[in-house]
């Protein structure tokens, strides 16, 4: 396993070079951070460079990083994180890259690389707010039509702005106000003198 990511190592920084920001080594996984201007160059080099190979997109996400860990967070807000998997060399790396506005999170589409981004950026679009330059068909995936806000960013409610339900009398789905009330729930100790055999 360390023979092979040593050669993918070697084969992505003489492929790549300076487009590389930070190339971490950890838990027996390669993750390859680069510049948003370079992006969709560097995904095109990963595909079509034959020591590469890495003809499939497996997976996309947006991450939100504010409040990270717990912690503050002192960089860009919102990354993009893709998984690649090359079936000619048996092998994968995460690709991630920070949106270059926090305000407006907007990064290359991948679709012109690998189709399989289609549904993935749109699901990062719907539920992060990262647009996405030059997609083919950018709009919501999960959420309804008429959603307000992105429900994965950190800062959005849990219990959302809106609720819907089906009204009998108009004879449709209405949407209004949460009614939901915050609390803190604490969880219940159990506390008796024989709990578990121990006296």
């Amino acid at each position: 396993m360390s023979q092979s990511l040593d050669t993918l190592q070697a084969a992505l920084q003489a492929a790549l070079g300076d487009s590389i920001q930070a190339l971490v080594r950890a838990r027996g996984e390669l993750t390859l951070t680069v510049a948003a201007d370079r992006y969709l160059a560097v995904a095109k080099m990963l595909r079509d460079d034959t020591t590469l190979g890495f003809e499939q997109l497996v997976d996309l996400c947006g991450v939100d990083y504010s409040d990270y860990r717990n912690e503050p967070w002192d960089g860009r807000r919102y990354a993009v994180v893709s998984h690649l998997l090359s079936l000619r060399h048996n092998w994968r790396v995460r690709l991630k890259v920070f949106c270059p506005d926090d305000e407006l999170p907007a990064i290359a589409s991948l679709n012109e690389v690998w189709n399989s981004a289609n549904w993935f950026e749109r699901e990062a679009f719907d539920l992060f707010g990262i647009i996405f330059e030059g997609h083919v068909d950018l709009r919501r995936i999960l959420t309804d039509y008429g959603f307000i806000g992105h429900p994965m960013r950190k800062d959005f409610p849990t219990t959302g702005h809106v609720e819907m339900r089906y009204d009998a009398e108009q004879k449709r789905v209405v949407y209004q106000p949460v009614t939901i009330e915050t609390r803190e729930i604490t969880p219940r100790v159990v506390r008796e003198d024989n709990y578990g055999g121990l006296h």
